[in-house]
């Protein structure tokens, strides 16, 4: 589990920078919206990541101890995306919902990212 858990703390810091980014779009641009809308996704798609990470550390753990396994909260993502775009939809004068679905992806986009940087590390090769 060492290496899952240093592979999700190298997403979540890919993450970190791009809020960064995002952050420094929302104060020195004129697309404040447009901005903001992506850091209400990438934040909840962070949080979205966390989770996901632990309660696959624990099936992975009763697996491990031959215990019954349980879901990994597929229903608790759905329902956090549908928070975002519920607080979308309600403040339409601060956040658009095409950036908030951008955003709630990002941690999926991150992931691909680093799976695709690491095999490249790893087999020397251009994929």
């Amino acid at each position: 589990m060492d290496k899952f858990r240093q592979m999700f703390l190298r997403q979540l810091k890919y993450i970190l920078y791009l809020l960064s980014l995002y952050t420094l779009g929302w104060g020195f641009t004129e697309y404040k919206k447009f901005f903001l809308s992506l850091i209400l996704g990438t934040v909840i798609s962070a949080f979205m990541l966390w989770s996901l990470t632990r309660k696959i550390e624990k099936v992975g753990r009763a697996v491990s101890e031959r215990k019954k396994v349980r879901t990994i909260g597929t229903l608790s993502r759905l329902a956090l995306a549908a928070l975002a775009a519920a607080i979308a939809l309600e403040y339409p004068q601060y956040f658009a919902i095409v950036p908030v679905v951008l955003g709630l992806m990002t941690s999926y986009i991150v992931i691909i990212i680093d799976f695709l940087l690491q095999k490249f590390r790893n087999n020397g090769q251009y994929i």
